[in-house]
Formats: C-alpha cells, structure tokens, sequence
C-alpha cells in the first residue's frame, strides 16, 4: 500500500510541477502580443496555478513520509514529523528533499506574485525558472544520484525533464484554447490561432531533444543488457514509454499537418467543424496519454535499472546474439541485407509523406519493408536460449573457484574436452560432433554463463555431453564455469607482455583472498585507487635470485605506488617459509597460494609459447602487474620472455605508465557474464 501511495505522490507532484513550467513557457512565448493575457483561455490557465502548486507541496509531503517508512523499515514512521525530520537531517536523500521542498515554496511566492500583479511577459519567464527549479532538484535523485555528480552526467537528466515539461505542460493551455471557442462554425481568434501555431512549431524540436536525451539515459540505464528490455520491469516500462510515445508523435504530426490547418480556415464552414472535432478530440487523447507517459516515467526513476535487474527465468526459448553467430556463414550478408531494408523503409515513410500517397501505400509499404528486414536480418542472429541463459553467477570470479573447478574439470571434463579444454580428449573421436573448443576457440565468450550452466546441469541433447546435476552441486557447476571463463581469458592474455600497453585496460584478473607470513591479509581489491599490485608467483629455491633482485629494488617500488605479493609455487614447510621471509621485506603468501597459483598459470601462454597440447608446462617463475584500477595489465615469465623485468630500470618505467594514466573504464566485473 505504501508504494502505491508514494508512487501516487510522486506522479501528482510531478505532473503539476511540468504544468506550470510547460504552461508558463507557452504563455511567454504566446506573451508577444499583451493582449493575450485577457483571452478567457489564459485567465483560466492562470487560476490553476496556484491549486497546482499546492498539489506539488502535498506530493512532496507525502514523498517525505512514505520514503521515512520505506527508508526506515518501519511503516508507522510514515506518520511520524519527528521521523520526517530525522531523515531530513541524516541522510542525503533527505537533503535532497528539503531543497525541493524549498524551491516549492520560491515556486509559490512567484505563482502568487503573478497571480495578483499586472500581467507582463517577463512574470512567465520568472514562473517558468521559479518552477524548473524543483524539477532540476527532482532529477538528482533516483538514478541520476547513482552517477557520479557532474555537468555532464547530470545534464541529460535535467534537459530530459525541463524539455518534458515544455511539451508536456503546453498541452492544458492547447486545449483550454481549442476547447474555449464557443462557435462551432467559426475560426479561432487570431491571438489563439498565432498562439497555437508558435507552440506547434517549438514542439518538433523539443520533442527531438526529448527523445535524444531519452535514448541517452535508457542507454546509461541498460549499458549492454539489451535482453533485460524484454525480461525486466525496468526493460517493459521503457518499452511501453515507447509505444506511447510514437502514438503521440503521430497524434502531433497530423494535428500540425492536417487538423490544426484546418480548424483555423476562414471560408469553409464544414473543415473548421470537422478540424475542431478531431483536434479536441486527439488532441485529448495525447494529453491522456502524456499524463500515463509520466506515471511511467515516475515509477521507472524508482524501478531498478535494467542493467542491475536479475533475470533468473529468461522466458524464452532463443536469444539473438551478434557474438555468438557473426562468423557463421552469411550472417554479415543477410544482417546487413536487413539493415538496407529497414533504411529503404524510413526513405518510403518520407516520400509517402512528401508524395502524399494514399493511406494504404503510406502505411502498407513501409510496414512491408520493416517486416522483411526483419525476417532476414534477425534469424540469423538468433541461438538457443535457456532459463538460466541470463542468470547472475552467485559465484564471484575468485582464485578460490576457479581453482574448485579445476579439480572438478580434470575429474569430469577431461576425457572428452582435453586436460587444457581443447577438445582433444581421449573420447573426442567418439562423439560427433567433436567437444567444443574451449580454450583457443571463442566458444565460452560467444555464450553465456547461464548457458554454460544449462548444459553442465542438463547436458546437451544429441551430442552425447551428459548432465551433472547428480555429480557436481549447484556450486560447483558454477566453479567449473569459472574455471572455463579463466581458461578463455588466459588463452587470449597470450597477447601479455613485460610492456603496458599504454591506455588499454581489458583484462579483468582473478580476485583473491590471502593471508602472509608478516601477519598481514587482505583481498587484491584492497588496493584499487591506491596501489598497483606485482604479483610474484615463485618457486623455491629455484627464484631465489629474483627475489632478491626484488629486495634490492623494493624501496624504489614502493615509491611507485607498487606493492609486491609473492605467492610460492611449490608446497613449503614452515622452516622454508621463515627463510624466505626473513631474507626479503615484502609479504609471503602462505593462506590462499595454492588457489593463486591454479587461477593465474592460466594466464602463462604467450604469443611463443602457446602451450595447448597435453597437460601443459607450467613455468617456474611468473610476474604479473595490476593496476590501482584492477586490470591485468603486463605479465613477465623469467624463461619465455627474452627481455624484461629482471632489467628494473624497464619495471620502473612500466610503472611509471600506469601511474600517468587516469580511470578509463569501470572496475572490472567480479562475476563472468
């Protein structure tokens, strides 16, 4: 009940706070010739002014209170001023609140100042900056408050809203207009009928900047999980936004085009009739429509957003996927063959329009066309879907797991896909076709985890690939898939080298956890924004001469914002343990280095040395570099690599290269998707 009533408040306010921006806007712009403000049309717009500006405080008094029940678990506090107040006073969003709240009542002085004073242009232009001042308050909560606060990420926000607000709340001073006429017969006044014509031609623009603004938040707010449009809440409001936003695009253009022309003739009786009767009538239906349009802009700003939305039960038996099918033969073709029609079809709308051909050849064509590019360029986009096609690994992609699935993919997987993943098992030959690739093809980045997940649980008909739902936990299947993900990665981290390719992160590295012989713990996300990590994985006693060529140059590594974690290779006992550690002045791994050690050997091959047949050939000694930003970013290994770390004046300028760069993308994922 209590989210009804706050939406319910939230969507009042709104609506009234866009009325009298939009209406005040008009009335400015229509405001040119003064006697505009004696038409009984603006008289009566005017009076509503202040009723709407109450509506605006009420809603926001009741934002307050069902936001105090929400916040604070406890409904009953919804009742409660002194809890109103304490969220005021303790929390941002309250803040927030308190200067919205604030410039209602700006809002109301100035409504009342132009309510009682002589009417003069300039008191709109006040009215409309009065009441754009808590829409811009308004458009810093919710999703835009989860960005970073900045010119540009808050401005597609505040345009979206103020340009809303411009169209939006015109549509009430449109239709007093058209609705004040008394007689049937004749055509408007030429106050209104100038007044009508100004807002028909800013209304083209600002619904082109609306939408564009639009796209660019729909954008932010699904970055790349284009199926959530059609499996999310998040996803379905967006689209029914759209829908009614084309119905009301096409309800404008003919009211421009064709009934607004006509209900301001001046010789024939029966098109003023006719054109009064459609504009009034559509022209009713577009505000209807707005109206349910911002009802669903109201509940999307607190729905969460479709790229954070869980899609545990995707519901359908496909998905289309540029990835997963671009190689296949004539997809590029047909895909491109479909976009050709799509664009002959938006050039048949223009000439219909500007040939004006009959209704059925302005629609039939252009529908053909738009329904033939369809059917060719979407089949072939098309691959299987499953239930957990799109489910969220509860899993994270950690040293931990990945190393679980390692032991769970040599004990399960090997016979048929290989001890690497190749698809070269000892029963490869058997099975047609053949086990997928799943180390040097991109089988595993073209497909989902969910999907992976499927097939571990439900096997894959007609392949011979079994189920291991009786074998492996729910857990563990994910692990293997971990495992798969990290095998995937490691392979095309072969493009690794001793030098930082400078401002290109792309490789997210397996998390983890340890536990040192100083007494010291951590996670490898600790030192993001603060320190790059030179994760040493070593063997005993075989690195002893690079660890002190580390000792030796640590001062100077930790001057570059650097610290190391060395990570033994080879099981220990504690008496070598205190040896290593008594000699060198950088933390031991000694809890969590087995787990290290499996998730990043994965990372060993290199461009040389691609390492896929048989068991492999895990190296003695590697060096990996991550930045403060949590990328994999260069990889030393002591016998592949002709020249490298072991000169530490080119470690220093490695360094010295990531420390010059800036933040360019987002921290890695900690889940595979």
């Amino acid at each position: 009940m209590i989210e009804i009533i706050a939406a319910f408040a939230r969507w009042s306010q709104l609506v009234a706070n866009l009325i009298i921006f939009g209406s005040c806007i008009f009335l400015a712009i229509a405001g040119q010739q003064k006697a505009v403000f004696e038409s009984p049309w603006a008289i009566r717009l005017e009076r509503g002014f202040p009723w709407l500006v109450g509506i605006i405080l009420v809603g926001l008094l009741g934002i307050l209170a069902t936001t105090t029940g929400e916040a604070t678990g406890i409904a009953a506090n919804a009742w409660r001023p002194d809890a109103w107040l304490e969220v005021v006073q303790q929390t941002r969003m309250g803040q927030m609140w308190a200067a919205r709240a604030l410039f209602a009542l700006v809002l109301l002085g100035a409504i009342l100042y132009i309510r009682y004073a002589y009417r003069v242009r300039w008191h709109y232009i006040l009215g409309a900056v009065a009441a754009s001042l808590p829409l811009i308050a308004g458009s810093l909560v919710s999703h835009s408050a989860a960005e970073e606060i900045s010119v540009i990420s808050i401005l597609p926000y505040v345009l979206h809203i103020l340009l809303a607000g411009a169209w939006f709340g015109a549509l009430p001073a449109f239709l007093l207009i058209i609705f004040n006429k008394k007689e049937p017969d004749k055509p408007l006044d030429l106050l209104s009928t100038e007044s009508l014509k100004k807002f028909s031609t800013i209304a083209l623009p600002v619904m082109v900047v609306l939408m564009l603004t639009g796209f660019i938040i729909a954008d932010r707010m699904v970055e790349e999980d284009y199926h959530a449009l059609v499996s999310s809440a998040y996803g379905w409001l967006i689209n029914i936004k759209l829908m009614l936003l084309a119905i009301i695009l096409v309800i404008a253009y003919r009211a421009r085009a064709r009934w607004l022309p006509s209900f301001t003739q001046v010789n024939y009786v029966e098109q003023i009739q006719r054109g009064g009767q459609q504009l009034k009538k559509w022209v009713s239906i577009e505000f209807i429509l707005a109206i349910i349009m911002v009802l669903c802009a109201t509940i999307l700003s607190n729905t969460i957003p479709a790229k954070h939305a869980t899609v545990e039960n995707w519901p359908y038996s496909f998905r289309f996927s540029i990835d997963a099918t671009w190689s296949e033969p004539y997809t590029p073709l047909l895909f491109w063959s479909g976009v050709v029609l799509l664009i002959l079809a938006a050039g048949s709308v223009w000439l219909g329009i500007k040939n004006k051909w009959e209704i059925k050849k302005r629609v039939g064509i252009p529908a053909s066309l738009t329904i033939a590019s369809l059917a060719i360029a979407l089949p072939p986009l098309a691959v299987d879907a499953y239930p957990e096609t799109y489910q969220s690994t509860p899993v994270p992609f950690d040293a931990i797991s990945i190393s679980n699935g390692s032991v769970l993919f040599s004990q399960n997987c090997t016979s048929c896909h290989g001890p690497q993943g190749k698809g070269n098992g000892i029963l490869a030959k058997t099975f047609n076709p053949p086990p997928a690739d799943l180390l040097t093809e991109p089988h595993t980045a073209r497909h989902t985890a969910g999907d992976f997940f499927h097939w571990l649980t439900y096997g894959i008909a007609a392949t011979g690939m079994p189920g291991f739902s009786n074998n492996m936990s729910e857990e563990d299947r994910w692990d293997v898939v971990n495992y798969m993900h990290g095998m995937s990665r490691g392979y095309q981290a072969r493009l690794l080298s001793p030098m930082v390719v400078p401002e290109k992160p792309s490789i997210g590295p397996p998390i983890f956890s340890y536990f040192a012989h100083d007494s010291s713990s951590g996670y490898l996300k600790d030192f993001r924004q603060e320190k790059n990590v030179m994760l040493v994985l070593f063997t005993w006693p075989q690195s002893q001469d690079r660890l002190q060529e580390l000792k030796a140059s640590y001062d100077k590594l930790r001057e570059l914002s650097t610290v190391i974690l060395a990570v033994p290779m080879n099981k220990l006992d504690q008496q070598e343990i205190i040896q290593i550690a008594a000699d060198i002045p950088f933390p031991v791994v000694t809890e969590g280095a087995q787990e290290i050690k499996n998730s990043y050997i994965l990372y060993r091959r290199t461009l040389t040395h691609p390492d896929i047949l048989g068991e492999g050939i895990i190296p003695e000694h590697l060096e990996f570099l991550v930045d403060r930003f949590g990328y994999l970013r260069a990889r030393w290994i002591q016998d592949r690599d002709e020249s490298g770390w072991d000169n530490m004046d080119f470690l220093k300028q490695q360094l010295v290269q990531l420390n010059s760069e800036k933040e360019i993308l987002p921290p890695p994922s900690d889940h595979v998707h």
